[in-house]
């Protein structure tokens, strides 16, 4: 498994979270999709579209982190630029989820 892949599971651990992913990410991608689009047919008037897609999927991805209690991909390179504490991986949801909560009873 890829080291990405991994540290993506870590910071989406909370199945409401990965819900909200499942559907912002996509959302984010087609925004950016009709974006492209927009500009090489160099068609504007509908540029309220992929804006709103943009917006909803970002909130949706943002509530997620919330859910989490850890900063976005990109909140952490911006506060890594800026010398800032981040947290990648929020310890509160990791200290509820411990090796006993797997086994079955």
């Amino acid at each position: 498994m890829p080291g990405w892949w991994k540290r993506y599971l870590q910071r989406h651990c909370h199945p409401v979270s990965r819900w909200l992913h499942l559907i912002g990410v996509p959302l984010t991608l087609v925004a950016l999709g009709l974006f492209i689009a927009g500009s090489l047919r160099d068609c504007w008037s509908d540029w309220w579209r992929p804006t709103v897609l943009l917006v909803v999927g970002y909130v949706l991805q943002w509530v997620g982190h919330r859910i989490e209690g850890n900063d976005m991909g990109e909140i952490i390179l911006i506060k890594k630029c800026l010398g800032r504490p981040f947290v990648a991986i929020a310890p509160r949801y990791a200290q509820l989820r411990s090796p006993t909560d797997n086994k079955q009873t």
